[in-house]
């Protein structure tokens, strides 16, 4: 069996990536905000943390910012996502507001869940996201049930699951792709493949080469890119986001990326090397992306300067806003919480 190789986004006749024509420019300079307000916003979220305003832990993307905004940049309204416990990029690209983000973490009444959920579990299901979830490939079950959904009730859109590479080796991960399979669900599987499941790398837990493999046993296309490039992204996303909306069934999309930080805020990080990091960071999507817009007189370093300028002071306001925010009050502890009826309860007894 071959392996699969990375691609990389198409490039036309005056070396212009092919994907850039499908979108104005007011689109692509978008994008790079977006990808900036997640990196400000999760360095924001850690020096909260640093200085004792978040408790619990957080996890990261930092490094991984254009594989969500690229997957992003293929989804309409209406479409849906899954998401993970390093989702907060995941949640940007799909429209949050970083103050009620900012709110979640500080446990404030504002935030998207009232305070309940955390970094790990920030759900907006207005916008379309489904939900972050602290269980490795919990999910994959879920995006493919919101596939389902979505074809029952006759709607023109699409689940995406992003997933870390630790989750391809989990149970959900092989029943969710086979299910999707046989039923041809409007469904896409993102594996941010960022090296290593905690501290295990993928060379020493899975056995196939890439990823993407593993979709040739449920008889759907696997493709890797480079997780790192934002037009290898979006054009293998919206390709894939085609294919499931025409009703040809799922794709499972491998992105190569890395996360600049450890696993979580506990991580040590003694399982990675210092020039494995550097090398890596040398290779930054937003600076990539920056750097594609300027070669291709898209952009000046004026706008680009101008641009993370403002997002500065939209994650400055943010911060400020969570930090006035009002607690939940202690009596609606309960609140929100699912639970059976005493009668209930007493039939199940």
């Amino acid at each position: 069996m071959t392996t699969p190789s990375v691609q990389g986004g198409a490039v036309g006749a005056e070396g212009v990536p092919r994907v850039f024509e499908r979108f104005s420019v007011e689109q692509l300079h978008g994008f790079l905000r977006q990808m900036h307000l997640i990196r400000q916003f999760e360095e924001g979220a850690e020096q909260a943390y640093m200085r004792g305003l978040v408790h619990g832990t957080m996890h990261l993307s930092i490094g991984q910012e254009v594989s969500a905004t690229g997957v992003g940049a293929a989804l309409r309204e209406g479409d849906v996502i899954t998401s993970t416990h390093r989702g907060h990029g995941h949640c940007i690209a799909k429209g949050a507001d970083p103050k009620f983000m900012f709110a979640e973490f500080f446990g404030k009444d504002t935030g998207y869940c009232r305070g309940r959920g955390g970094s790990m579990h920030i759900a907006d299901v207005a916008s379309g996201n489904l939900g972050a979830n602290g269980i490795v490939g919990g999910g994959l079950p879920i995006a493919v049930g919101a596939a389902l959904a979505l074809r029952q009730q006759g709607k023109p859109n699409v689940a995406v699951c992003f997933f870390g590479d630790g989750a391809n080796n989990e149970g959900a991960f092989h029943e969710s792709l086979n299910m999707a399979a046989v039923w041809k669900l409007p469904v896409v599987f993102v594996c941010e493949n960022n090296q290593y499941g905690m501290s295990t790398s993928t060379e020493r837990s899975t056995a196939v080469r890439r990823i993407a493999q593993r979709a040739q046993a449920y008889d759907f296309p696997g493709v890797t890119v480079d997780g790192n490039e934002f037009a290898a992204v979006a054009e293998a996303a919206i390709e894939a986001v085609e294919r499931a909306r025409s009703g040809q069934g799922p794709t499972l999309l491998e992105c190569l990326t890395y996360r600049h930080r450890g696993h979580s805020k506990s991580d040590r990080n003694r399982y990675r090397t210092k020039e494995e990091i550097e090398s890596w960071i040398a290779r930054d999507p937003i600076g990539r992306y920056e750097q594609a817009l300027q070669s291709c007189g898209l952009i000046t370093p004026e706008q680009v300067s101008a641009l993370v300028d403002d997002v500065a002071r939209e994650i400055a306001e943010a911060v400020e806003y969570a930090k006035n925010s009002p607690a939940p009050d202690a009596a609606s502890v309960t609140d929100f919480v699912y639970t059976r009826s005493p009668k209930e309860a007493a039939h199940v007894r």
